[in-house]
């Protein structure tokens, strides 16, 4: 009986039928399908030493490797197709911001020619005063306005672009704090501004990022509110 012969006859024994390709059945160089795996299998137990056979226990150890590694090479095709539906998905979600108005915590923003200022504190406790302060970009004080008395909360402000003076501030990026009076002294609150999304990044690396409106790219996740 030749060798081909009792190739089939061990696959025939091991309940395997061997499908005839119309085409090359080799493998890729990278790959080991089911067909190589079994001709190792059984070049191995043709080579093997007559005085100290191969158990059983042997075979059905590398036919179960064999199964787990195909296993996970299914479960990892199965996570890629995953990470791309998710990846879409985020693309479309991403493409909808554009346009829209976000609420970060940062304390500078950018002003448009005629344009405002608009953002967010919150008071751990109540004060009898607080106080808004604009600051250009080297460091003048352009704006003081006092806000008056607050609970605690969220306290919204606006700044009208004008400076001390009732002139239009040139359009520019500048610094936005505001004080609160508690216990007798001024404690600097957390500044966030409004912002206009310009343009969205998707990228693997970095996650989802936000252009905005004269300030640059932004992480989605300092992102606190969507309007």
């Amino acid at each position: 009986m030749s060798g081909i012969d009792a190739q089939q006859d061990l696959f025939a024994d091991l309940g395997l039928a061997r499908a005839e390709s119309p085409t090359s059945g080799t493998n890729k160089a990278t790959d080991l399908g089911l067909n190589t795996f079994l001709k190792l299998m059984v070049t191995q137990l043709n080579n093997q030493d007559p005085f100290k056979p191969m158990e059983n226990g042997d075979f059905l150890g590398q036919i179960a490797q064999f199964g787990s590694v195909t296993g996970l090479e299914q479960l990892n095709q199965s996570f890629e197709s995953l990470a791309s539906s998710l990846t879409s998905g985020q693309a479309l979600q991403a493409g909808s911001l554009v346009g829209r108005e976000i609420l970060a915590p940062v304390d500078s923003g950018y002003l448009l020619p005629g344009g405002s200022l608009r953002g967010q504190v919150n008071l751990e406790q109540s004060s009898p005063q607080v106080t808004l302060r604009v600051i250009d970009s080297v460091g003048q004080l352009v704006r003081e306005m006092p806000l008056g008395s607050a609970p605690p909360g969220a306290l919204d402000f606006a700044w009208d672009g004008m400076d001390n003076l009732g002139n239009f501030a040139p359009p520019g990026r500048y610094t936005v704090r505001v004080e609160a009076l508690q216990n007798d002294r001024g404690v600097d609150l957390q500044t966030k501004l409004f912002s206009k999304v310009e343009s969205v990044n998707l990228n693997g690396s970095n996650g989802l990022t936000l252009n905005l409106e004269g300030l640059g790219p932004m992480a989605f996740d300092n992102i606190q509110q969507i309007y």
